[in-house]
């Protein structure tokens, strides 16, 4: 089994700064690929961030130059450090990943964590 489990989501003033966190356990044999998505109440869910095994990352345009993503090998982690936040980034976050399996070495598939509120408000 494989699991994504994400913190760090809470209520911050317009103008503030949160961390999420999404941590990835079970039989993780590789992890490839780490993104971040989000999806406000009504809206499709929109791709934030991505960034590969080595480091290379791509931001979408709502989101480039206040958000920052990074990632822990090691601790299997990847993280959105998120500033300078509007109402509009109210929305739940999630976490995914593209994991091969201890028992399945050669086979990536796309896990999800279950999501972070983030609440944007005065």
């Amino acid at each position: 089994q494989v699991q994504l489990v994400e913190s760090g989501g809470g209520q911050v003033q317009p103008g503030g700064s949160l961390r999420l966190s999404c941590a990835g356990s079970g039989s993780i044999f590789r992890i490839a690929d780490m993104s971040w998505y989000r999806q406000a109440p009504g809206k499709q869910r929109e791709l934030l961030a991505a960034i590969t095994s080595g480091g290379s990352t791509n931001y979408a345009d709502s989101v480039k130059d206040r958000f920052t993503i990074s990632r822990d090998n090691a601790k299997n982690t990847v993280y959105l450090q998120m500033n300078s936040l509007k109402p509009e980034d109210t929305a739940v976050y999630h976490c995914k990943a593209k994991i091969a399996t201890i028992a399945s070495r050669f086979s990536w598939l796309d896990y999800w964590g279950q999501g972070t509120q983030v609440t944007v408000s005065s």
